[in-house]
């Protein structure tokens, strides 16, 4: 494999749950030396896990949310969470206690080393560990520092705390993404902002680099996740600036599309999800009924001809059009429709996922191997570049797996200062037994 475009660029992060991660994650698959700075004092919630040390009991109860290979938390079970697995790649940690005047010290002297840090705790939070950005730019001016709390560095709400559902909550796309007939509470949580907010960044660090390698000078770079999170709905934004209209929720309809939405299809909890756009795309649809059903009056009745006609009398349509893929598999329905034109897709389970073809011909998902997890099967890079042959490098990287590397060769400190940092609890791959 040949040289990856960030190679030689170094970021150090301190980052928790999934924004800050999935962006040292975009990061690391391109080349950069990504290093974690992680505490073995505090144990991060919803970062490695949800538990230091959960329990056979939690883990066989809160599977879904806390998976582990063979249903297992292990003897290190940070190192073998789901949740930190996939995005955890390409990676290198080391332990550091940054409320400890040493602590901070050593994690200063490898900012002085670093190209890039960034963090996405609530905001204030590494000011009051005495490194936020003034601190920092005075050990390296050049410096690039990314902060990416849940509402922004500034502002009433520049101390609150969320997740990305808070997030979601905020910024109205939980509202939007509902269904007519329910309320919120009944909407699902996506955590669509943590993964928008983590490519934003590292969007922003590649324009940043780009500023510093004209100028010299790196610069602090305020990303309120919130604020990535409402540019994703800006329609309903703009609808509601220029009309005055608030849009409520429409389930998995479309404003000018139909049908669009996701029909049951022949199976058990079997869906498949079809949208027609316009009268072209419609022409394909009735064409692809056409061969298979023994009535197809319905589709050249005048109520349907145009768009508008469709769009009014959706709740009809819906029922036709399910009658139709009730009869066949989701896939069945995918390949009649794409033949024709009509955008169509099967609505397909994890396992499925590994299973189809088209993941399989591009080679989506990746084998690879960690001591503690084993061999598994992960979802492979974002994007391929044709000029620069790429894959996973590295497993999910385990807590403190490169404090040798880290604190010796780049840090700079000897063996007997390793040593005794190692006994004071400085570092380890072992999470203070006091966290349960």
């Amino acid at each position: 494999m040949g040289k990856l475009p960030l190679e030689g660029v170094r970021v150090t992060t301190l980052t928790v749950v999934w924004a800050g991660p999935f962006a040292e994650m975009l990061l690391a698959d391109w080349g950069a030396e990504v290093i974690r700075v992680e505490s073995l004092q505090r144990f991060a919630n919803s970062t490695r896990g949800y538990l230091p040390r959960p329990s056979p009991a939690y883990v066989k109860a809160a599977a879904v949310l806390a998976a582990y290979p063979n249903d297992e938390a292990g003897e290190r079970p940070w190192n073998r969470c789901a949740l930190f697995n996939f995005h955890a790649r390409n990676k290198l940690s080391c332990s550091m206690d940054l409320t400890r005047v040493e602590g901070k010290e050593l994690f200063k002297r490898l900012i002085a080393k670093s190209d890039v840090f960034f963090e996405n705790n609530a905001s204030g939070v590494v000011d009051r560990l005495g490194i936020g950005y003034p601190v920092l730019k005075e050990i390296n001016p050049g410096l690039v520092m990314v902060s990416l709390p849940g509402y922004g560095a500034t502002g009433p709400y520049k101390s609150f705390h969320g997740f990305g559902y808070h997030q979601e909550a905020f910024t109205g796309h939980t509202w939007l993404r509902g269904y007519p007939d329910l309320d919120p509470s009944n909407t699902s949580v996506a955590v669509h902002a943590d993964a928008a907010a983590g490519a934003n960044t590292a969007y922003a660090v590649m324009l940043a680099l780009i500023q510093r390698r004209r100028t010299g000078k790196g610069q602090f770079v305020d990303l309120a996740q919130t604020e990535v999170a409402i540019s994703h709905q800006s329609d309903s934004v703009l609808d509601y600036t220029m009309n005055g209209r608030a849009r409520g929720s429409i389930g998995n309809r479309h404003y000018s599309a139909a049908p669009c939405g996701v029909y049951r299809c022949q199976g058990e909890d079997e869906w498949v999800a079809i949208t027609v756009n316009d009268d072209r795309e419609w022409a394909g649809f009735c064409r692809a009924l056409s061969p298979s059903t023994g009535s197809t009056e319905w589709t050249g009745a005048e109520r349907f001809s145009s768009s508008i006609g469709r769009w009014n009398n959706q709740d009809e349509l819906d029922k036709l059009v399910e009658d139709w893929t009730r009869q066949r598999s989701n896939y069945e329905v995918m390949y009649a429709l794409q033949d024709q034109g009509v955008p169509a897709g099967p609505v397909i389970n994890n396992q499925a996922a590994f299973d189809d073809p088209q993941l399989k011909a591009r080679g989506q998902f990746e084998e690879t191997h960690q001591e503690e997890c084993g061999t598994h099967l992960t979802p492979g890079l974002l994007w391929r570049a044709k000029n620069t042959p790429n894959h996973i490098r590295l497993p999910a990287v385990r807590l403190g797996e490169h404090n040798k590397y880290v604190h010796k060769d780049i840090i700079g400190i000897s063996d007997e200062e390793y040593a005794r940092l190692e006994k004071e609890g400085h570092i380890g791959v072992d999470l203070a037994p006091h966290l349960k």
